[in-house]
């Protein structure tokens, strides 16, 4: 049976864990023996316990497992114990550190890196760098909450009221829109940019205002990535950053062109800001936006902002980011493992295997070929032209269908009782209003139910105004009572209706 190893990372201050005691269970499910290293999963509150409890073994070295499933590239002395042939997940950074894609292959190592998941809707299960982008942005918020001076949210007290904060969020990938949805839930307002503006439909769906600047954004993109901006676009998104910056309480950068973090806050808009300010900085371990920025550490500048540059936001919230990383692991061995039988199959025909495949069998397979994202689909030619159709004979059939039903409206109006005139002019009535009523509310909004309420609403509003007039007061008292109800019932519906419209379009 094949092993796989869940080792306790050692990489200092690292909290994470590769694997949890749900996720263990579901690879014993698989078909594997698992092992657990003592104390993997402490640091993010799961016990050795719960992975026994679970089906796991645990031992006191798993990298000499057959499977070896990580969160972090393992140090020269770890590559060492791994053993010829052995799988190693992780996340290896193969393009910025090749040396290690080297020492892996010397080594005879297949390695699979969980950061090189291609970018394409299958594999979006596997993909860790938005598990942790996304906690990684909820994480800033919290940052950014505690450095902050104030409530987030405006306040409206005896005592009189405190204004929301002010946040201002660059970039709307995984994790500016996360750091957009926590912040406007804890009721700042929010603001954001991205150069992308095909973006801006999501920035205003998590609940804040989309920064226009037409000069500063690019075309729509085609892989949904920002792409290096000119000279002018440069010109005025230094601008926009100046002017929401300086407005702003608190500063959230996420901006990542092709893993490289571009500036986009300099000393002279921090020195623009007010005392008490803040600067989160999700892109420190790339170097940071923000001029001033020092990885992994907080600084305060002689004005009074302070600018956070933590390096580890996701591992500061390790019992989640845990549970979505070995999510994350899960389905990648599913992928893995066909049969369900213990046994992992590397298909490197597949797309995601191979995009994610270093080193297998002794060679180097980084970097790995481009991936065809779509096909273009085969033109489909025009439909032919209908055949022209004379109107005429149509036209006739509907002139005489008139001619006919105005004949017998004439004689049963000539030959019928009183009684009868009175009731049809009711139906007539009321056919009109039910028309009117029904024609006036949205299609989307039509339903059986609606539409008969309004028809018979119409009806008895007809009716009723008609009996206003009896000389029984017995008669007139209903009268007023339907008429009443139906009114409440069709100018209320319209007003149900009128809102929930209002609801749906974007310049309400």
């Amino acid at each position: 049976m094949t092993t796989i190893g869940i080792p306790r990372e050692t990489r200092p201050g690292e909290r994470l864990v590769a694997a949890t005691p749900t996720s263990v269970g579901r690879l014993v499910g698989l078909g594997y023996d698992v092992v657990v290293e003592a104390g993997a999963g402490s640091a993010a509150a799961y016990a050795d316990e719960a992975y026994a409890e679970a089906g796991a073994t645990i031992v006191e070295d798993a990298w000499g497992a057959d499977v070896v499933t990580a969160v972090n590239a393992p140090s020269d002395e770890r590559v060492a114990a791994l053993r010829p042939g052995a799988v190693l997940v992780a996340m290896l950074a193969p393009a910025a550190h090749p040396e290690l894609a080297e020492r892996l292959r010397a080594q005879g190592v297949t390695a699979l890196a969980l950061d090189a998941v291609p970018r394409i809707s299958r594999a979006q299960s596997l993909d860790v760098l938005s598990t942790l982008s996304n906690v990684a942005g909820y994480r800033a918020v919290i940052e950014a909450a505690e450095q902050y001076g104030g409530m987030f949210g405006g306040q409206v007290t005896a005592a009189g009221k405190t204004a929301p904060a002010r946040v201002f969020v660059i970039g709307a990938g995984v994790a500016g829109l996360a750091a957009i949805g926590a912040a406007d839930s804890l009721g700042a307002q929010v603001r954001a940019f991205d150069v992308r503006p095909e973006v801006a439909e999501q920035i205003e769906s998590m609940g804040a205002a989309f920064v226009r600047a037409a000069t500063a954004q690019q075309q729509v993109s085609t892989d949904g990535y920002a792409s290096a901006l000119t000279d002018e676009q440069e010109a005025a998104t230094a601008a926009v950053y100046a002017h929401e910056s300086a407005e702003a309480d608190v500063v959230i950068t996420t901006a990542l062109v092709r893993g490289t973090a571009p500036t986009t806050i300099t000393a002279d808009m921090v020195a623009a800001m007010r005392s008490g300010s803040v600067i989160v900085d999700l892109a420190a371990s790339g170097g940071g936006n923000c001029e001033l920025t020092v990885p992994g550490q907080r600084v305060v500048t002689p004005n009074g902002v302070t600018i956070v540059g933590w390096t580890d936001l996701a591992g500061r919230l390790p019992r989640h980011t845990s549970q979505l990383f070995a999510t994350n692991v899960v389905h990648l061995l599913q992928l893995l493992t066909p049969g369900k039988d213990g046994v992992l199959v590397l298909d490197l025909e597949d797309p995601v295997q191979r995009g994610m495949t270093v080193t297998h069998e002794g060679d180097l397979l980084w970097p790995p070929p481009p991936v065809a994202v779509s096909a273009a689909p085969a033109p489909v030619p025009p439909p032919a032209p209908p055949a022209p159709v004379d109107p005429r004979p149509a036209a006739r059939r509907r002139l005489v269908g008139f001619a006919l039903a105005a004949v017998l409206v004439t004689l049963a109006t000539s030959f019928a009782p009183p009684v009868f005139l009175g009731h049809a002019t009711v139906f007539v009535l009321a056919v009109f209003v039910g028309y009117y009523v029904i024609s006036n509310v949205s299609h989307s909004l039509h339903t059986p139910l609606m539409a008969q309420t309004n028809a018979i609403s119409g009806i008895i509003l007809v009716g009723a105004l008609l009996q206003i007039g009896s000389d029984d007061w017995l008669v007139t008292t209903l009268a007023c009572v339907a008429a009443a109800l139906a009114s409440i019932n069709v100018f209320g519906g319209f007003l149900v209706a009128n809102r929930m419209i209002r609801m749906f379009r974007r310049d309400a």
